[in-house]
Formats: structure tokens, sequence, C-alpha cells
């Protein structure tokens, strides 16, 4: 059984999965799926009641909203524990000449291990990408209604024009950090 979850999902599998979230969430009460939305419920859940008024609402409601990123957190953390030795992330060869001439050549395991480590953090290019990336990319969430998952899954299949201009928004800026952004701050 290990090892079969040790394999990558098909997409023709975790397609049909996540494009079937959508109805069973407008089923189950209006719900609407994405992530963004639990850091607000997380910081309702911690912070003293009546302090900030966005902060101010019955969080407990959306209590499936925070078991679900718990879920991913513990699925994430069980992936790393269970990748086998020697496992490398499907990558195109385009895609690791690319990263090459940035000095990331190490493709083994889920990530690559030149950016994703905590002495790669204490450098100006890691603070750069991944404190004010992630800051960037929490604030914009709010800001701009919902994370890439809300608006790519539930809102496109909801017909929502606004979500429509996010996800355009999305692969803009997706393209920009790539070729142009990332480039600077990893050379």
């Amino acid at each position: 059984m290990l090892e079969f979850l040790q394999q990558p999902m098909p997409w023709y599998v975790s397609g049909p999965l996540i494009g079937l979230m959508v109805p069973l969430l407008l089923l189950l009460d209006n719900r609407q799926f994405g992530i963004s939305s639990a850091y607000r419920h997380m910081c309702a859940a911690v912070l003293p009641k009546g302090k900030f008024s966005f902060f101010t609402y019955d969080w407990k409601a959306q209590r499936w909203n925070l078991v679900f990123v718990l879920g991913i957190v513990i699925g994430g953390f069980l992936a790393s524990l269970t990748t086998p030795d020697g496992y490398a992330t499907a990558i195109s060869e385009q895609t690791k000449l690319a990263l090459g001439e940035w000095g990331i050549t190490d493709f083994s395991g889920l990530i690559p291990s030149e950016i994703f480590n905590l002495s790669f953090l204490a450098t100006p290019a890691g603070v750069a990408i991944m404190v004010v990336g992630g800051f960037f990319i929490g604030f914009g969430a709010r800001y701009g209604g919902g994370c890439t998952s809300g608006h790519a899954i539930s809102g496109l299949s909801n017909l929502q024009i606004p979500s429509l201009i996010a996800v355009m928004g999305f692969f803009a800026g997706g393209l920009l950090m790539t070729y142009f952004i990332l480039p600077l701050i990893l050379n």
C-alpha cells in the first residue's frame, strides 16, 4: 500500500477528484473551495474578540475549512517522510537547464534543496523569495478575494468574471516572476 501511495497520482484521477469537490461543497451549504480563507479563520480563532472587526465573526461555522487545511499540512508532512530514496520530481529538461543557470541543480526529492533550506533563507535572495514573496502571496490572496484554488476551481466553475480576471492575473504574475523577477533575484 505504501508503494502505491508513493507514486504520483495520474491527472485522469486527480483532475476529476478535484472537479467533484466543487459540486460537493455547493451541495453542502453553498461552501466555497479555497485555502486563503482558512488563514482568516485561524486569526479569528486566536485573536481577542472585538479587537479587529475583520476577524469578528462565527469562525466555528467554518471549522471544516480548518480541518481541510490541517489535512493538507499533514499530507505534505507524510509525503516528505514517505518519499522513496532516489525519487526525483518530474521536471522538463528545458526547465532543469534554465534552473541550472541559476545554480539549482539538485532535483532529487520533492523540492530543489538549494533554495528550500534554512541557510538559503538567511540570504537576501532567500528573504526576497520566501518572506517577501510569501507576504505578497498572502496579502494578494486576501485582497483579491481568494487564492488560486478558490478562484480557479470554485470561481471559474461558477462562471464568475472576477475569478476569470484573477486567474488571468495569476498567470501573468507567474510569467513575470519566472522570466523577469526570479532571474534578477537568483543571479
